[in-house]
């Protein structure tokens, strides 16, 4: 029943995102300095989310080259600075108390889930790269330089472009209610 119930979290994880971001935006009070300092985080979120999509290709290769040199979920490491940088951008604490509780309720089982399905698909080299590479916080040092380099295509096939348009929409409604309602 736990697996069913984490399987279900991975199908629900996108739209409850954009639910939050809805409320986000709705509770926040951003202000130019914190909307500043929030964006340029969640541009930084976005760029290893970015770097990650062009270094992956789900279910066929396992991930290893790239951010996946440094931890086993790039992906959800950008989403969650990105998610970092919208709470700041939106300036309210307890906001921040929410995405964060949110997160590591919704992300953390994900995780899990996946790292079940890829060691199925990828057995004994998973196995060696989970006892290199942590699960979400980045080592310091790259794991193995595999010489592979980010693909322009992997990043289009997976239409992460999808997430940089998001983010500047929902950036640019913190800037309106800053600047129109604030």
């Amino acid at each position: 029943m736990a697996g069913l119930n984490k399987r279900i979290l991975q199908r629900v994880r996108v739209p409850l995102g954009f639910i939050f971001a809805a409320v986000f935006i709705v509770f926040s009070d951003p202000k130019p300095l914190w909307l500043g300092i929030g964006g340029v985080v969640a541009l930084i979120g976005l760029a290893i989310r970015a770097w990650s999509s062009g270094h992956i290709q789900k279910a066929k290769v396992l991930a290893i080259s790239g951010p996946y040199a440094y931890t086993r979920n790039p992906l959800y490491l950008g989403s969650f600075i990105l998610g970092v940088g919208f709470t700041i951008a939106a300036g309210v604490w307890w906001l921040a108390l929410i995405f964060i509780a949110l997160y590591l309720g919704i992300y953390l089982p994900v995780m899990r889930v996946e790292e079940d399905d890829i060691s199925r698909i990828f057995g004994p080299e998973f196995d060696d790269y989970r006892k290199h590479v942590p699960l979400f916080i980045p080592r310091l040092t790259v794991w193995q330089d595999t010489g592979t380099k980010f693909d322009p295509a992997l990043y289009s096939r997976y239409r992460e472009y999808r997430a940089f348009v998001g983010a500047v929409i929902a950036m640019g409604l913190l800037a309106a209610k800053c600047w129109y309602f604030g």
